[in-house]
C-alpha cells in the first residue's frame, strides 16, 4: 500500500499568507475556487457568469504571454550586434593591422566596411580589402563621402 506525505494535508498547511500586489494565473483560480465552494447550494453561481470569468482569464493570460512575447523580440532586437552595427556600412574604419603568422604589428589600416556579422556575440565588421576585425578593434571611423579625389577631407 501507497503512503500519502504528510506534508500534503490541509492541517501542515501555512496558515499565514504573504500578501501581494500582483494579482497573477494561480490566484485568480484560487479566487474562482473559493467563490464556488463558497456559493449558496441553492441558488449557485450562474453559468453564464462563471463561463464570462474564465473566458476574461483566458484572454488575460494569452495578452500576457503575447506581451512577454514581444518583450523578448524587442531585447533580442536591441542586444544584437549585427543591428547596432549595421549603420557602419559604407563608412571607412581604421585598425591596427597584424600579421597573422608574426603577429607583427603592420601599422594603421583603412578600408571601407561592406558587411556586418555576428560571431558568439561579438559584430564582426567585413572590409573591402579582406579582412575582418572585430568592432571594438577600431581607432577611427570617417564617411568617405567627405573625401575629395586626393583622399583629403573637404574643407570649406
Amino acid at each position: 500500500m501507497t503512503t500519502i506525505d504528510p506534508s500534503l494535508y490541509l492541517s501542515n498547511q501555512p496558515k499565514t499568507r504573504t500578501p501581494s500586489a500582483n494579482l497573477g494565473k494561480e490566484e485568480f483560480l484560487k479566487i474562482l475556487m473559493v467563490q464556488l465552494q463558497n456559493q449558496d447550494p441553492t441558488s449557485p453561481m450562474d453559468d453564464r457568469e462563471f463561463i464570462s470569468q474564465m473566458a476574461t482569464f483566458s484572454s488575460l493570460e494569452q495578452m500576457m504571454n503575447m506581451s512577454n512575447s514581444i518583450e523578448m523580440l524587442v531585447q533580442s532586437q536591441l542586444v544584437s550586434p549585427v543591428i547596432q552595427y549595421s549603420h557602419m556600412i559604407g563608412q571607412e574604419v581604421s585598425y591596427m593591422g597584424v600579421d597573422q603568422e608574426t603577429g607583427e604589428e603592420l601599422g594603421k589600416v583603412t578600408s571601407k566596411v561592406v558587411a556586418v556579422s555576428q560571431s558568439e556575440g561579438w559584430a564582426i565588421l567585413e572590409l573591402e580589402n579582406g579582412d575582418k576585425i572585430y568592432a571594438d578593434a577600431i581607432i577611427q571611423v570617417s564617411d568617405p563621402s567627405t573625401k575629395d579625389e586626393t583622399g583629403n577631407g573637404i574643407t570649406e
